[in-house]
């Protein structure tokens, strides 16, 4: 056993069947939850990176590895690092990452950053189709690896089929799934689509490849080390053969029991043991919401009560970290030495540790200078403002306690897991009606169940205000109404609603915003959003809104904010909109680096790459009038 295995756990007779297919073995794992898929997969490519047969032994830029997540990503790195012995070079990557460097590779001048997930997926797709991964440098792979492929759905599911037909004759992949944890379903709005469309691919592959298509399963788990958090997994074999809406009924029905032993019960997320508990943890916690609204509600509870979590936020809305920009802003260099990169990095104020090794890795792979060992800052910005910053480079996610909606944690695993009490099969049936997914509500269930390694909880849902769509039910911006059409209460942030065209303090001082910035604010301090005036800055947008920390403006709502405040606000075509005077209830959920031109960034002092810090914003914004303004309808 060589030293890279020495803390690494023995492979089991039914992993090592896996570890050992030949390069160009066309390989679908079924995986239960828990049953040790990712230590699988870097042994795996270990084994293809390292193979005694020089001619069986692959490159590392020939093996292509894809994940849906980030998180999923980073833990597949990491576990490289630490228990690989030959597949260091080998990147993992999300699918819109990867997506990302192909169509960069197959039209370089064309803004992709700009361009929405759905079309970059469909754009990779057909440029691999004419041939992207074999221009110039590019390497067509040998061996595709990817997990949760159950989970490939439409667009994602056509690019892997894309990709898989064309290289047929030279691909190798293993590809690993469990049926019972699809649950992207819920991405496709009619339901006899969605139906069509979950298990579709596995149902592609088998065709495909009849006569050699090698199926492998891993039975046994690792995860779950209490009777407790094993409770679901024997209903697993059920759920990956479920298609009948009256069985899925069943198991869901079996699931919130097995849920709902009153051992397992914790009571209200408001109760003071609850918090003192969450309060003290030595270990990782994750509490599991159905849904957007419950995790968004939760947080804000949590947030009142002084508890330091994190709310997940979706793949697609992926900050820069703001480290970056100020490694920008700190030399007027034009290239960077691994050292001098070194010797910056350590003088900006991070929260973590950073890896400096590492993260050169992956910046000099981005924009590589012309000199050996050199990094160009010139195309680092451009990488910046072309959305192609690197996954790998992304802040840790460091808190202990995660909230988050079970799709995003799906792949992931906790100390504890916490999941808010189901509704009962009646309720589910009778408040969603024709839209219910029971096959993916029951696979749903098991996938909350099935993250814990010790303790897994039930904790009563907090209410819930009435969220509603402007524009109806599945688009435009969520706000906080009531049963009357016109009520207006509060708006929910997100991701875009600060503006990134100018630096913030550009009217005052940006230099000390900046600082400010860096020095004070916080990833879940409060914030408020304060009207400016009340003059529209457009025929449908609102008036202008300064976001204030304590006190001091640290930024302005961006054009998309008061557009679709206004959306939100116009609740008829006759109806004279009104605007709130301030907008509680907000947190800081980041800092992140941002580019704009070059010339608002120089006239606001900051150099001239053109680059700056903004506070990115979560939370449930709810209409506040101010002190010195009797006139607001509340």
């Amino acid at each position: 056993m060589t030293d890279a295995y020495q803390d690494s756990p023995p492979l089991t007779e039914e992993q090592l069947a896996v570890v050992e297919q030949p390069w160009d073995a066309r390989v679908l794992v079924t995986a239960g939850a828990g049953a040790g898929k990712t230590h699988t997969l870097v042994r795996r490519l270990d084994a293809l990176c390292g193979h005694e047969d020089p001619e069986q032994a692959l490159e590392a830029a020939e093996i292509l590895v894809l994940t849906f997540s980030r998180a999923a990503a980073r833990e597949l790195r990491e576990r490289i690092s630490r228990h690989g012995e030959r597949a260091h070079r080998v990147r993992a990557r999300t699918f819109d990452a990867w997506a990302y460097e192909v169509l960069r590779q197959a039209r370089p001048d064309d803004e992709w950053g700009t361009v929405g997930f759905d079309e970059r997926i469909a754009g990779a797709a057909r440029a691999i189709e004419q041939g992207a991964l074999e221009i110039g440098d590019a390497v067509p792979p040998a061996h595709v690896v990817i997990d949760e492929v159950q989970d490939l759905l439409g667009g994602r599911r056509e690019l892997v089929e894309t990709l898989l037909d064309r290289y047929q004759d030279s691909c190798g992949f293993t590809l690993v799934g469990d049926a019972a944890q699809s649950v992207y379903g819920f991405q496709i709005d009619d339901l006899s689509e969605r139906a069509d469309e979950t298990g579709r691919f596995l149902d592609w592959l088998r065709c495909s490849y009849p006569d050699d298509l090698v199926e492998l399963h891993l039975t046994q788990n690792f995860r779950a080390a209490t009777v407790e958090a094993r409770v679901a997994l024997p209903l697993g074999p059920r759920l990956q053969e479920l298609g009948d809406p009256d069985e899925a009924g069943t198991l869901y029905a079996e699931l919130r029991d097995l849920l709902l032993d009153p051992a397992n019960a914790m009571g209200g997320l408001e109760d003071e043991f609850t918090l003192d508990g969450l309060r003290g943890l030595s270990d990782t916690c994750a509490i599991l919401t159905r849904d957007n609204q419950q995790a968004l509600v939760v947080s804000d509870l949590l947030h009142a009560h002084g508890i330091d979590h994190r709310l997940r936020r979706p793949l697609e809305q992926r900050p820069v970290p703001y480290w970056v920009a100020e490694l920008l802003r700190r030399t007027e260099a034009n290239a960077l030495a691994e050292e001098r990169f070194r010797a910056l990095l350590a003088g900006i104020p991070l929260p973590y540790e950073p890896d400096a090794t590492a993260l050169w890795a992956v910046l000099h792979r981005a924009a590589r200078g012309a000199g050996r060992g050199v990094l160009d800052l010139d195309r680092l910005r451009r990488v910046v403002g072309r959305g192609g910053f690197p996954d790998e480079a992304a802040d840790p996610e460091t808190s202990d306690v995660v909230v988050s909606t079970v799709h995003r944690a799906k792949g992931l695993e906790f100390d504890r897991a916490i999941v808010l009490t189901p509704p009962a099969l009646a309720e589910l049936r009778k408040r969603y009606r024709d839209e219910l997914d029971l096959p993916g509500e029951a696979r749903a269930l098991y996938v909350a169940m099935t993250r814990a390694r010790q303790d897994l909880y039930h904790a009563s849902p907090p209410e819930l205000p009435l969220f509603r769509r402007a524009g109806g039910r599945h688009r435009g911006r969520r706000y906080l109404g009531s049963w009357r059409s016109y009520d207006r209460y509060g708006i929910v942030a997100e991701s875009g609603d600060v503006s990134r065209d100018d630096p913030p303090g550009r009217e005052t001082d940006a230099v000390a915003t900046q600082a400010y910035l860096l020095d004070q604010v916080r990833p879940g301090q409060e914030v408020f959003l304060r009207r400016r005036h009340g003059l529209p800055m457009g025929e449908a947008e609102s008036p202008p809104y300064a976001l204030v920390h304590e006190g001091r403006e640290i930024g302005e709502a961006s054009q998309r904010f008061r557009e679709e405040l206004f959306q939100v606000q116009k609740v008829n075509r006759s109806w004279e909109p009104w605007w709130p005077d301030e907008i509680h209830g907000l947190r800081i959920d980041t800092l992140e680096t941002v580019t704009g031109s070059t010339a608002a960034g120089a006239n606001a002092g900051l150099g001239e790459r053109g680059v700056w810090i903004v506070p990115r914003i979560t939370g449930i914004g709810r209409y506040r009038r101010a002190a010195n303004n009797e006139e607001q309808r509340a």
